[in-house]
């Protein structure tokens, strides 16, 4: 009788171990995903800062070219 509760221990304790790891798996995934989402954002930020200052340098130069006239 020892033995077998011994069996269903080790069964219980290793299904156990097997769950755990799941959850960790997933959980990395799902870091991995919002940062992939997050560089995504910082890329479109970055994105607009430049067109932002492309226009201001264009802006720049219309003001030079109408102070020149």
């Amino acid at each position: 009788m020892k033995k077998i509760a011994a069996v269903f221990a080790s069964a219980t304790l290793l299904s156990l171990a097997a769950c755990g790891e799941k959850p960790a798996e997933e959980a990395n995934e799902a870091a991995v995903v919002e940062n992939v989402v997050e560089a995504t954002e910082v890329v479109e930020n970055a994105a607009e800062v430049v067109e932002n200052a492309s226009e201001v340098v264009e802006n720049a130069a219309e003001a030079v070219e109408a102070a020149a006239e």
